[in-house]
């Protein structure tokens, strides 16, 4: 068993979404999350997790969102979790590589939803890119202003140092199709050393389709091949690797156990 533990759905036509789901299963993906990115966009993967048994949501503003609107009030993200399918918030976080809003307001975004995840119980994914050093240092602020909240660095391609200030915090890493790029030695030589209790394996279909599916539009079916992967760097056979994410995925996201 997999779980692709980030996906876009809505971003998938409605009338392909069944096939999408269909192929997901005969590659052993059982359950899978639709991410949120904005507000507006919050009802529509709700509803798609709510139509599907095996599809979870979360809910949240992505950097590149953060600006268009006024940065929400923990509380009120807090609240958007409450729907039964949404296990978690996000995604959220820094993203300084394409800046398309204010670090500052990226910032605040990032806050908010760090409280929010702590007062909801829920944890909060993570976009971070090219900003592992505020990354960082906001976790531990929120960290020692308020105390311990759950969280998920999702799509892992930063630095070592980020890997391992986020598993101090007690958070979890994703490892996406990235892992499987000729490119991507470092990534990997940090996916075998992290404790395997920490990590989960994802698409962020539609992007980023693994080796050897370059170039085509990524789905939930094809997060076996980061898996297979991952069990390679780590010596271990991909039903292995399926029980142990699947494991940590459930220990991560409480209401989906």
């Amino acid at each position: 068993m997999l779980i692709d533990s980030h996906c876009h759905l809505d971003y998938f036509p409605e009338a392909e979404r069944p096939d999408v789901l269909a192929r997901a299963a005969s590659a052993g993906v059982d359950e899978m999350v639709s991410i949120g990115v904005s507000l507006p966009q919050a009802p529509i993967v709700t509803a798609i997790a709510a139509a599907h048994p095996n599809v979870w949501a979360t809910v949240g503003v992505h950097p590149h969102h953060a600006a268009e609107l006024e940065i929400p009030q923990p509380e009120a993200l807090a609240a958007l979790t409450e729907a039964p399918k949404v296990i978690g918030l996000g995604e959220s976080g820094l993203d300084y590589f394409y800046d398309r809003a204010p670090r500052d307001v990226q910032q605040a975004n990032f806050r908010a939803h760090i409280r929010a995840a702590r007062l909801a119980g829920v944890p909060l994914v993570i976009h971070a890119r090219d900003a592992d050093a505020d990354v960082a240092q906001i976790l531990q602020d929120e960290w020692d202003l308020g105390g311990t909240f759950a969280f998920l660095l999702h799509c892992f391609s930063s630095s070592r140092g980020l890997a391992e200030a986020a598993i101090g915090l007690g958070g979890y890493v994703s490892l996406s199709g990235i892992l499987t790029f000729p490119k991507s030695q470092e990534i990997r030589e940090i996916a075998r050393d992290l404790p395997l209790d920490r990590l989960l394996v994802e698409t962020d279909a539609p992007y980023l389709a693994p080796v050897p599916l370059r170039g085509k539009r990524n789905e939930p079916a094809f997060v076996a091949h980061t898996a297979a992967a991952l069990a390679r760097l780590r010596g271990l056979t991909v039903a292995e690797i399926g029980a142990r994410t699947t494991e940590n995925f459930r220990r991560l996201f409480r209401k989906a156990a």
